[in-house]
């Protein structure tokens, strides 16, 4: 019987869309330790096709065609220690979005934006918090202020891309 998904994806497959490609995937095996798995050039030079992985899962790349948009992605990556890999990601290249924070529930996070534009969401879960403590630690005022925080250091990045 043929899977409907290859051995070694997900039902979901992300795609980063590119001005240079080649360079992405130095930063992401720099930064985050990704296995390059495939390249294909295109007569041009550019790259038509990508993959990589990270931990377990693999994401797409190819290099944008002239006058096309810039179309960022965003990701969320979740790894054993966040400060060592959002440190790493800091000497590749990457600008701090978010300074890693500890969160409500149980999450500690940091974003950094990648030379390429990408927004990575690196974190790590350090604490298990139970449901029920969830809402209540959500309203401590250090929690509080650590969302205001995160969300606004969002807002800020997403709000500068419009005056670029």
């Amino acid at each position: 019987m043929i899977r409907p998904v290859p051995e070694g994806y997900r039902a979901v497959t992300s795609w980063i869309i590119s001005r240079d490609t080649a360079r992405l995937l130095d930063f992401v095996k720099e930064a985050f330790g990704a296995e390059e798995i495939a390249r294909v050039p295109n007569e041009g030079g550019t790259i038509g096709h990508a993959e990589f992985r990270i931990a377990d899962s693999i994401v797409m790349a190819f290099d944008a065609k002239e006058g096309w948009p810039d179309t960022p992605g965003f990701f969320r990556l979740y790894v054993e220690d966040g400060d060592a890999v959002y440190r790493r990601a800091l000497e590749t290249g990457a600008v701090s979005v978010t300074e890693m924070t500890q969160l409500f529930f149980g999450d500690h996070e940091g974003r950094v934006r990648d030379p390429q534009g990408n927004v990575w969401w690196i974190q790590s879960r350090v604490e298990r918090v139970e449901p029920e403590e969830v809402e209540k630690c959500a309203g401590e005022k250090g929690y509080v202020d650590a969302m205001w925080y995160v969300q606004e250091s969002l807002d800020r990045e997403l709000g500068n891309r419009s005056r670029r």
